[in-house]
Parts: C-alpha cells; structure tokens; sequence
C-alpha cells in the first residue's frame, strides 16, 4: 500500500522526530499531528529544572521554531485529544467527533502522571509531566514553604534538588528502602540519598503516604505509614506515569496490562514500532520487542522517543527496514552533579566501581549479572563512561577494566 497520509497523535518529542524522518526520507505525503495539549512540540526534560528553577521561560521548551515547523508542512491539531480509532476504516476520532482518515496512524501519546489514590483535588498538591503543571507548581514554590515529595524516583529527586536551592524545606517520601533504586540499584540509592540529606533534604525511604491531611480545602499535612505527620505547604505527586492508551481500549491495537506483573503496558508492538496493519507506535507509550523476542520493554528515556520516533517513520516508508536498538541512556541533574546511565540494568544487579571513587563523586561504575555487563553509571567522568557504552552486554572478568 502507498503511504499518503500520516496521522501521528502525540505532538512531543516522538511524534515530532517521526514527521522530520518521514520528510528526511523524501515523503511528500500529508502529515497530521494530534495534541491534547494546546502547545506545539516542547521537551519535558527542562519542566523539573531549568523551567522549575525559573532559568527558563516556557517558550524555550519548544522542540522547533515557528519556521522550522512550518517547512515540515504538519496539519496541527492541538487541544483535541484522540477519542478512539477504527482500524478497519483507518480512521482516527478526535474528542469532537472529528474523523481523520490515515494510511499510516503513529501513536506517541506517551504516560500520563499517576495520581496517589484517596488524595484530595487540593490547589497545593501537584503532578508534573507537562508545561502547565510546571508553570502551577514553580508558582507555589517560594522561599520558606515546606514541599513535601511523594515518590523518590527521578523526577522526584530532580524536583526535591531543585526546590532545596529555591531556599524551601523538602522531604521526600518513598515506600521503597531508597531513592531511585528501581533504576539505579542499592549502591547508587545509597549515594543519592546521601546527597540529598547533605542538602537538607528530610529522605523518609521506607515508609508509605497513609493520608494527606487538608484543612480549610488545602493540603496542610502528609501522615505516614509508620503515624508521623509531615507538615506540607505544597505536596508533589510523582509516583511514575501510565501509558496514555485509554482511548485505545476496545481498538484492534493490542496493550500490555496495566500492572507490572501482566506485561510492560503500553502498545506492545514488534521492532521498529509496528503494532497491527498500519498502526505504529513510538515513545514512552510504546512497548517493544527485545531482540531476544521473549518480552516486550517499554523504556521512558526522553532519547529513546526520538530515536523510535525516527524508527517508525523508516518501518512506515520501507518494509525492508530492519530495526538495530541503541544502547538506552538517560541522564539526571541534581544539585552540581550530573548522573548518566548506559544500559538497562536490574535494582538487583551487582554494582562494581571501575574508574574513581564514589567518595570522590567522580566515578564510573558496571552493573553485572552473571558475569555480564547489563549498564553502566557515572559521575563526573563523561569520557570514561561513554567507553562503556560498548561493553554493555559483554561479560566481565574480575578485576577487568
């Protein structure tokens, strides 16, 4: 079938790199985005730093001019989310009954914020994945008010470090025994812990949210699990994100389960994003097939949305294509550190420091198992680390380096 028309729903950093490919290659055809939200492709990364700190303002978000934009010559439908699609037809159905029709539909409508179960619909407690809910939260973030963190992943940590230098009292809460330890492991949660709580951040790991406390409409306090009661002016959520496919359900697009234990969730597609006949996927909603074919991996990294994004528009142009994964990476910036990672590597993965010293916080470390490097992490050594990156799925003698 000739591709003519292109549908992309999702107006961010996987649907936009999909559009710059398909042009790159020589597509001439139409190309369609959908947003939900009212604003062209911005990058979220910057939402939990430099726009949260104040550096930036919200239109240095965006992924590319007005002019840039315009010579990818995209029919922008912003502010009308997707409500459904029929794959038979091939036809896309917008939240106003707009019906568009595609030769090629492209779903990168990423996660959706988790909200904490019970919490009331306070003015001060927040979520942060897009623009506006930065622009909300770095509002009520001024000198002298207490935030209180629910969830000590990345985005959690990233916040808590900037709301420290903002001059505000933070505590971060997290049933898990550390920080970040779902992506980094023990070792590296011990590290980010201790960085934290040499900045005056109050780390309450192990330990759940029983309750937020309101009076008066307002948050005024988080009780915990083990009864204490954390006073809070303003309360971030950031308990992880839900692939935004609701308005996939009932469609001919297959879906991973919603829990952890019944798959990866998302639109569960082979390599190079295809999910069904002219349906493709890319991004953080995106859950592909490894190489090995045993399992499907949906990887939140904000590269990996551009490089699938720029997967799919090749899979949608030339059947021939055969797609080779990168090595995943991603990377956090909290207080003067920068911490990057190569490699998919397991919490329960052995950590083992090759170059430097953690005291030091310049290192770069291996994570093993079974002998094989399964990711790599550092800390002030760019260089050394990026030597890794090719080392990641090889094994590891002892003492190697």
């Amino acid at each position: 079938m000739v591709v003519t028309r292109i549908v992309i729903v999702g107006a961010a950093a996987a649907g936009l790199a999909v559009a710059e490919s398909a042009r790159t290659a020589g597509y001439g055809g139409q190309l369609v985005m959908v947003g939900d939200e009212e604003y062209k492709p911005y990058d979220r990364p910057p939402l939990s730093k430099q726009v949260l700190l104040g550096e930036w303002p919200a239109e240095r978000t965006a992924l590319r001019s007005d002019a840039d934009l315009g010579k990818l010559g995209l029919d922008l439908r912003l502010g009308v989310p997707a409500s459904g699609v029929d794959t038979d037809a091939r036809e896309l159905v917008l939240a106003d009954d707009t019906r568009l029709p595609f030769d090629a539909l492209v779903v990168a409508t990423g996660v959706r914020a988790r909200k904490l179960p019970g919490a009331p619909a306070a003015p001060n407690v927040h979520v942060l994945r897009g623009l506006d809910d930065a622009m909300a939260l770095r509002d009520q973030l001024t000198p002298g008010v207490r935030l209180v963190v629910i969830g000590a992943g990345v985005l959690g940590a990233e916040v808590a470090a900037v709301a420290t230098r903002l001059g505000i009292a933070v505590t971060l809460v997290d049933p898990l025994p550390l920080p970040m330890t779902r992506v980094v492991g023990a070792v590296i949660g011990e590290f980010v812990a201790g960085l934290h709580r040499e900045h005056g951040v109050d780390v309450r790991c192990g330990v759940g949210v029983r309750q937020l406390r309101t009076a008066g409409g307002r948050v005024d306090a988080v009780e915990l699990e083990d009864g204490a009661l954390v006073p809070a002016d303003v309360v971030l959520v950031a308990i992880g994100g839900a692939p935004a496919v609701d308005w996939l359900r009932g469609a001919a697009v297959p879906l991973g389960g919603a829990k952890p234990e019944e798959g990866a969730g998302g639109v569960l597609c082979a390599a190079g994003g295809r999910a069904a006949e002219g349906v493709y996927a890319a991004g953080d909603v995106a859950a592909w097939c490894t190489p090995d074919g045993d399992a499907h991996l949906r990887v939140e990294h904000r590269l990996n949305a551009t490089e699938q994004g720029r997967a799919v528009a090749k899979s949608i142009l030339d059947p021939t294509f055969r797609y080779v994964p990168a090595v995943p990476y991603f990377w956090s910036d909290q207080y003067d550190l920068k911490i990057q990672s190569f490699g998919s590597p397991g919490p329960d993965d052995e950590f083992v420091v090759v170059e430097g010293s953690l005291a030091e916080r310049r290192f770069v470390g291996a994570y093993l198992r079974a002998g094989v490097v399964t990711g790599a992490l550092g800390v002030g050594l760019p260089r050394e680390l990026r030597a890794w990156r090719t080392r990641v799925g090889r094994p590891m003698s002892r003492g190697s380096s």
